[in-house]
């Protein structure tokens, strides 16, 4: 089967030899081809090129005129398997009360993880699969998916195999992550090194067993997880042939960033605490920086320093964090928008970073994020558009208009 657009406006992240990640710079540089065709073949990209040398042959012609066409938009940091929605928090929330004292009074993600151990494995991923037949309407080709509201061995194993369900049914790339020590569940309040014995000894084990997990993440940051129990988590999770990915440094120096480092994590998240310090380790490491800008929002939080971070030579990734307690949106594009307007990001550096750069930080690079020969034709077709910049610049309206994955 192929598919040929013509008429394109502008074909975007044009890139004829694959790069792995944009960092610093070169991040404001995002190739585009005006009045521009695309053919897809067998459901890969197979050739591009300006319109004078598109090619005659084509099972279906879509004419994408006064339209953009991007690669899918890769959301490297979500959690959509839950139970139940937390609007009593986001008044909470607005009455004043902090994210760590709602965690204390029994809610956050202890209060989604009650509610998850006693929903079944049907309705989660029912419910999961509404929200990325959502994600996809907004753009989104690729999604990584944590466990972490199970917070018991059963709840745990049923997250991540909702999650193995759903890579069995959607045609967009998804990737599972171990989140386990996402919190510590309330009868472990007191017990912390009873927990870790059932990540490390029990949880971990059948995971790798089943091929559950692509990846482990630990919540490593003031009141969650320390340093040293993250450092313990990680060991483990290595011995199963499982590459970390980190959040870091949401609410304090927790230290979870330079840890990152140290194990060579794919991504360390939220940041919003980065020092010169912290970029340095990350400047000479292979670890992505992901920034997570709907979270700050949602919470009021202290903003990740993205525009100092890009400053210094470091790439960015950006993801929509997409949660029941923090994050309540998977839409990328309100992503970009927060990026440029919070976050100071330009719209070039916004795009580069929720696609070549996230596609990095979920492992999917070699496969996704940008318009190059031999890759997965995961692409959007935008409405009618301006401009590129228009996209961020019209936060409130969905500029997509069809979604082609593979």
């Amino acid at each position: 089967m192929s598919i040929l657009i013509k008429n394109i406006k502008g074909l975007v992240q044009v890139r004829d030899t694959s790069v792995s990640t944009v960092r610093g710079a070169d991040m404001k540089q995002l190739p585009v081809i005006d009045n521009a065709y695309l053919l897809i073949e067998d459901g890969k990209i197979s050739s591009y090129g300006a319109m004078t040398e598109a090619p005659d042959r084509a099972g279906e012609v879509i004419d994408a005129s006064g339209r953009y066409v991007l690669p899918c938009w890769c959301d490297s940091h979500t959690h959509i398997i839950y139970a139940g929605s937390r609007e009593g928090e986001f008044v909470d929330k607005i009455n004043g009360l902090s994210y760590e004292e709602i965690a204390k009074r029994g809610g956050g993600i202890v209060n989604s993880a009650k509610r998850l151990q006693i929903t079944d494995e049907d309705t989660l991923f029912e419910s999961a699969w509404a929200r990325l037949s959502e994600m996809e309407a907004f753009g989104t080709g690729a999604v990584e998916i944590k466990s972490g509201y199970g917070l018991s061995y059963d709840g745990e194993i049923k997250m991540l195999r909702v999650i193995r369900r759903l890579k069995e049914k959607s045609k967009l790339t998804l990737k599972a992550t171990f989140l386990g020590a996402h919190a510590y569940p309330t009868e472990f309040k007191q017990d912390h090194e009873g927990y870790i014995d059932l990540l490390i000894n029990k949880m971990l084990p059948h995971i790798a067993g089943e091929g559950l997990a692509d990846y482990i993440d630990v919540f490593c940051d003031r009141g969650f997880f320390s340093a040293d129990e993250t450092s313990r988590i990680l060991d483990a999770g290595a011995k199963h042939g499982l590459r970390p990915k980190i959040h870091a440094n949401e609410l304090d120096y927790s230290g979870g960033i330079e840890t990152g480092v140290k194990y060579n994590a794919l991504s360390v998240d939220h940041l919003e605490y980065t020092g010169d310090e912290q970029i340095a380790a990350l400047m000479a490491s292979g670890t992505m920086p992901t920034l997570l800008p709907s979270t700050a929002f949602f919470l009021g939080l202290h903003e990740p320093p993205a525009r100092r971070m890009i400053d210094a030579g470091l790439p960015v990734a950006l993801a929509s964090d997409y949660n029941p307690g923090s994050s309540p949106s998977g839409n990328m594009q309100f992503i970009l928008s927060l990026a440029c307007i919070k976050l100071k990001m330009m719209p070039e550096e916004a795009f580069n970073a929720a696609t070549i750069n996230s596609a990095y930080a979920m492992g999917v690079e070699q496969q996704l994020g940008s318009i190059t020969a031999g890759k997965k034709a995961n692409i959007f077709i935008t409405k009618p558009m301006p401009s590129l910049t228009y996209m961020p610049y019209s936060f409130a309206n969905n500029m997509v208009e069809q979604v082609i994955i593979s």
